[in-house]
């Protein structure tokens, strides 16, 4: 069980404060941009690198849960543990995607708000997560033992 809230019976309130976190961090972008100069092409490059990889993470995500995609935190009813292409690599594919795009978009508009943005978009999926592997638990046996071998979000590094 997880002290978590639900935020709804299947979590459509997890959803909704995503959206608006989303759109926040895309509206920081603008504030830039905090740095000019020979760095910001490189910091941009970088950036480029990162929306593309977590872009490419995210779409992995959305097409191998198949039939088991739903927009909400609670599994959908029937579907079946997904544990490979990308879930064999992060438990949640598009949440990493989401961060590692956002903190790639923070760097090609040089933006400081837009990244600090994206730390909070981190913190936020880290609990929605919670909340989500409390409902995974309860729904397949074998979902600890999975948890236990793969990384959260961030291919090799959480």
């Amino acid at each position: 069980m997880s002290r978590l809230p639900a935020l709804g019976p299947r979590g459509e309130g997890w959803v909704a404060l995503q959206v608006v976190l989303f759109l926040a961090v895309v509206a920081a972008g603008f504030t830039g941009p905090n740095v000019d100069g020979m760095l910001r092409g490189v910091i941009g490059v970088a950036g480029a690198i990162l929306v593309g990889g977590g872009g490419y993470l995210a779409l992995r995500g959305l097409l191998d849960l198949d039939e088991a995609l739903t927009p909400l935190p609670h599994p959908r009813d029937g579907a079946e543990l997904v544990e490979t292409g990308s879930y064999g690599l992060v438990r949640h594919p598009i949440y990493g995607g989401i961060v590692i795009a956002a903190a790639g978009y923070a760097l090609v508009t040089a933006s400081v708000l837009a990244l600090a943005g994206a730390a909070v978009l981190l913190v936020f999926f880290r609990l929605k997560s919670g909340r989500e592997e409390a409902w995974l638990r309860d729904r397949y046996p074998g979902y600890e033992a999975y948890a236990a071998r793969t990384k959260r979000m961030i291919p090799w590094l959480y």
